[in-house]
């Protein structure tokens, strides 16, 4: 039962997730030309339109849409069998955010041939990679499995030395 708790909660979220992550994109297409910028707040934060041909920070661009679509079909595959491996639920919605951003970037990526990208910074006065929804779900995922994992290796370093 609770494992069936968990997989409709990863659905209603991926759901969610990629839902907004197209809407935002389909908003800010419409809304601002390519390449150009609505500054939100003063010298730190823009909504820029951009089209992002490579991977994220725009890493291998050029490198053609078969190489993309071979890489998120592999790491989909790996994601949902990480998925149903695993009993633990935060592992389970971690993944499903993971899931959700590689999705998102995918379908720009079949469907255009670039992933539309917007969320501007400048930090300390220099410019951080545009990026946007879908990333933002693929990155808050892999951050929390990280910290899902380095809690769990210090709950096991402390069973281990209780045990000792």
């Amino acid at each position: 039962m609770k494992k069936m708790k968990t997989i409709v909660a990863s659905l209603l979220m991926v759901l969610a997730t990629l839902g907004l992550d197209q809407w935002t994109k389909w908003a800010i297409e419409r809304s601002i030309s390519l390449n150009d910028s609505v500054e939100m707040i003063k010298h730190f934060f823009y909504l820029t339109y951009v089209q992002n041909t490579g991977a994220g920070f725009s890493m291998f661009a050029g490198a053609g849409m078969g190489f993309f679509a071979l890489l998120t079909i592999v790491a989909l595959a790996a994601i949902l069998y990480m998925f149903f491996k695993t009993e633990d639920s935060r592992y389970q919605i971690c993944l499903s955010l993971v899931f959700s951003g590689a999705i998102g970037n995918f379908i720009d990526r079949m469907t255009l041939g670039y992933v539309r990208d917007f969320f501007s910074f400048y930090i300390f006065g220099y410019p951080f990679p545009v990026f946007n929804v879908a990333d933002i779900c693929i990155t808050i995922g892999i951050a929390l499995i990280l910290v899902s994992m380095f809690i769990d290796d210090k709950k096991e370093q402390e069973r281990w030395k209780q045990e000792s």
